[in-house]
């Protein structure tokens, strides 16, 4: 108990740094931690999905950039969209895409289910690289940033960076805890018994392609969710947002930072933009460097930064569900009351 209040104590105070950030740091490093953000947003929702259910996606970029053209298309070239109604598009556009991609996803695995979301994926890259009215591979600007305005006054416009910012860091600790509880509910212990062991889970009485669906369809949506912010942020959607390298960049980050931890990718998020940022102004070799970086991460640090940041709090190594799967793992989901229940995520 004290262990796990070491580390929430940590995590409240890195929120709270970040939340006076804004007022010492000048406008370029403002942006910076919005996109560093925006990324452990992205992150965590794959770490929902590859350190919880045991799917790895390689194709989560297709509802990263789908927002952004959602977004764009909702937009209109005279004023701003309405907040609340662009986000409802958004986010249930990148559900309803989670949901006829995970029907054909979830009923494979290992190797095959990644080939599938990487071939779905890029069918949504070449797509977009092909549509004329949306720009091709150019991409597409969107000129308003949505907003609440009531009358002539808006009450939250996110063209006002400090006001972006806010809602970004709302967001990102929103969705920390959002899938905090869904993983302490009777929902996340099942996905958690299906990452362990599928098959004692499914005898158990669980419809685990159903839990599997849920779960892909909660990743898929908290994706689109990141995305809705980057489009927001650069103003801007191209089809690159939808490649196979985007996919590959943020499973790096959530290895980087350590999978089955929620904060751990965050944590990879920051290091990685930061890094790079200072790698590049050293050397024009600083792909290579990163490389290197990466490796040595992943050689002596196996549970990623957020293993270090965890030991270094007292709190032990961190990893499914916040345990290690090299101490005690999760025990796939019992029996309780005499029954089981065979429906699905309900």
């Amino acid at each position: 108990m004290t262990r796990s209040r070491s580390l929430a104590g940590l995590l409240c105070a890195a929120a709270l740094g970040l939340a006076v950030f804004p007022w010492f740091a000048g406008e370029f490093y403002v942006g910076l931690m919005i996109r560093i953000m925006i990324l452990g947003i992205f992150a965590m929702s794959l770490d929902f999905l590859v350190g919880y259910t045991g799917l790895i996606s390689f194709g989560h970029a297709a509802f990263f950039g789908l927002t952004g053209y959602i977004l764009a298309i909702i937009t209109p070239e005279s004023g701003p969209v309405t907040l609340w109604y662009a986000l409802f598009m958004c986010l249930a556009g990148s559900a309803i895409a989670a949901w006829a991609i995970g029907w054909v996803s979830v009923r494979t695995s290992g190797v095959y289910f990644i080939m599938i979301t990487l071939a779905i994926s890029q069918m949504f890259y070449y797509y977009f690289n092909e549509s004329v009215e949306l720009g091709s591979s150019d991409g597409i600007f969107i000129f308003y940033r949505p907003a609440v305005i009531l009358g002539d006054v808006a009450l939250i416009d996110l063209g006002d960076e400090f006001t972006f910012y806010y809602f970004v860091l709302a967001g990102m600790v929103g969705s920390y805890l959002v899938l905090t509880m869904v993983l302490r509910s009777p929902f996340g212990k099942v996905i958690q018994g299906v990452r362990v062991n599928e098959a004692r889970t499914r005898a158990l009485g669980f419809a685990t392609q159903r839990y599997k669906l849920v779960s892909f369809v909660i990743s898929g949506t908290l994706a689109g969710f990141a995305g809705f912010l980057e489009a927001t942020h650069t103003g801007f959607v191209s089809p690159a947002t939808l490649g196979w390298h985007e996919s590959g960049m943020i499973l790096m980050i959530v290895i980087l930072g350590g999978i089955g931890t929620l904060y751990g990718p965050v944590l990879g998020a920051f290091v990685m933009v930061l890094l790079q940022d200072k790698l590049q102004e050293i050397s024009d070799l600083w792909l290579l460097l990163m490389g290197f970086f990466v490796v040595a991460v992943v050689l002596f640090l196996p549970n990623g930064i957020a293993g270090l940041v965890a030991r270094l709090a007292g709190a032990g190594p961190a990893n499914g569900a916040e345990e290690s799967d090299q101490g005690r793992k999760p025990a796939a989901p019992a029996k309780t009351g005499g029954t089981v229940d065979r429906g699905g995520a309900a």
